[in-house]
């Protein structure tokens, strides 16, 4: 699949502990930029490359569905991007199964590529996925996580806002759709 992408995805996945509290996270741009879609999801307790793999196919899984068939993935996960690419075997019998769901998926576009990149060409993803373990941290519950699990893009963001006048006005920008509908928690700051 050589033509060039549409989509450019940046995926991140986290372990704490590896293995240990887990969550990845998925954000999409067009090919000008603009931001398409950005979502997250805790784990439960796993190892890094499964939450690697688990941004991959929440990542392939969202392109299929929304018809974004021309994809290029980058992620900081040197192992993963080279067992999608063919360079290495795929040993781990729990990232078999997972790195099978990928091709499948894969197969299923026009066009893809995935490149390793550093962190700091990750940041926004990494930034997420750090986000939804921290909200773990201060009392979210975890599900436990299992390979033959189906990867939902949860959108699990947090921002600030202040209320005035019957607006609430967001302090920051979320990566949202234009039109797209929200479930909001509020809680107010002491």
């Amino acid at each position: 699949m050589a033509r060039q992408a549409d989509v450019l995805v940046h995926i991140d996945g986290a372990s704490r502990g590896n293995p240990g509290p887990a969550a990845y996270a998925v954000v999409m741009e067009s090919a000008d930029g603009s931001p398409l879609a950005a979502f997250s999801k805790l784990l439960g307790q796993a190892t890094n490359n499964f939450a690697e793999y688990q941004a991959l196919l929440a990542a392939l899984e969202y392109a299929v569905r929304h018809r974004h068939l021309r994809i290029r993935v980058l992620t900081d996960s040197e192992l993963m991007a080279r067992q999608i690419a063919g360079r290495y075997k795929v040993k781990n019998p729990d990232l078999k199964p997972l790195h099978e769901q990928a091709r499948q998926l894969i197969a299923r576009l026009e066009a893809f590529a995935i490149e390793h990149v550093p962190r700091e060409r990750n940041r926004e993803a990494d930034r997420l996925a750090n986000q939804a373990l921290d909200t773990a941290a201060v009392g979210a519950g975890f599900k436990p996580a299992s390979a033959a699990s189906c990867p939902e893009p949860a959108r699990m963001l947090q921002a600030s806002a202040t209320y005035r006048k019957g607006i609430l006005k967001l302090h920051q920008r979320l990566p949202l759709l234009d039109g797209e509908e929200v479930d909001l928690i509020i809680r107010r700051k002491k």
